[in-house]
């Protein structure tokens, strides 16, 4: 459904599975830093609500989004964590550099998962305007970040209940 249709920060507590046990990496893009770290507040933020502890989430900085897919390998690499979130932003430009950008990164994102057996979260904006992006990091169209701290929790959920 499209964004414009929907607040993505809209979700019940009550129908989440439990974190109890469940261990997070998130991986954050330092570019568009005014946009990804409203992400990752919301991400975060949301992650400790539903009752994950400090302890259970690793967080890594990278200067770009191009660079989440190898981040998330290492920070996985380091800390094994059920489910790791990667946040970033890429805002349409003049020329196709973010088609390359988003296709490179969400590509590898993919295959990480498929390869290790652990969910890899898109959470990257991919708008067309800086405005757009600021519409989806707490603006009229919730937080993305808090969506995909939603979705690391029930795919992780889904993982336990698949894969033991």
């Amino acid at each position: 459904m499209a964004s414009t249709l929907r607040n993505l920060s809209k979700y019940d507590e009550n129908k989440l599975p439990s974190v109890k046990g469940v261990t997070f990496g998130i991986v954050v893009s330092e570019w568009n830093s005014e946009i990804t770290f409203k992400l990752y507040e919301g991400c975060f933020d949301t992650l400790m609500k539903v009752g994950v502890t400090e302890n259970d989430i690793k967080t890594a900085l990278v200067p770009g989004t191009f660079e989440l897919p190898t981040a998330a390998q290492m920070l996985n690499q380091k800390y094994n964590p059920d489910v790791i979130i990667c946040i970033g932003c890429v805002i349409k430009g003049e020329t196709k550099h973010d088609e390359y950008i988003n296709h490179a990164c969400a590509s590898s994102l993919s295959n990480l998962g498929a390869q290790l057996g652990k969910p890899f979260i898109f959470g990257v904006l991919t708008p067309n305007t800086y405005e757009q992006a600021l519409d989806r990091a707490g603006g009229k169209h919730g937080n993305k970040g808090v969506e995909a701290a939603i979705t690391a929790i029930r795919m992780a959920a889904l993982k336990k209940d698949l894969m033991g």
